[in-house]
């Protein structure tokens, strides 16, 4: 089984999932323990972000 390498850094997810409010289950089950739908939340805030941060710079 190959495994993917992440587009975001361990250091991003874990300070959306500290926003999101699901950071103590990633601490308890480790990130396969999120619901599909916690995930979902985690990338439309991730792009959210990247949008703001692509509408700043000139």
């Amino acid at each position: 089984m190959s495994r993917r390498r992440s587009v975001m850094s361990e250091t991003f997810k874990a300070e959306l999932a500290k926003d999101l409010g699901f950071y103590e289950t990633v601490q308890r089950e480790g990130w396969g323990g999120i619901r599909a739908k916690d995930a979902g939340n985690m990338v439309k805030r991730a792009i959210q972000i990247a949008e703001q941060q692509a509408a700043r710079k000139p």
